[in-house]
């Protein structure tokens, strides 16, 4: 592996542990979600009631899109990148 390969292998890792860690810090849920359901407290009569509260949650599914994408440009690179170094060999 030269040195391009390997900054293309550190990055790709940076961005698919980056991904999975922020999935982790928002709940770890499955779907991503704009708009998640909560319960209010009517003060005056006491009732509750359920509301759509506007809310980004992101999802398992946008952090997979994240890592394939990633993934599949940095094996692109990562053989763009390559060295062929059978006439070093012989000489």
């Amino acid at each position: 592996m030269n040195k391009n390969q390997k900054l293309v292998l550190a990055s790709v890792l940076a961005i698919i542990v980056t991904s999975v860690i922020v999935w982790i810090a928002y709940g770890a849920e499955i779907f991503t979600k704009t708009q998640v359901l909560v319960e209010q407290k009517d003060e005056l009569f006491g009732l509750t009631e359920k509301k759509w509260a506007d809310k980004f949650i992101w999802g398992l599914d946008l952090s997979g899109a994240i890592s394939g994408i990633s993934f599949v440009i940095g094996a692109i690179l990562f053989f763009i990148f390559r060295t062929k170094k059978i006439g070093k060999e012989l000489k």
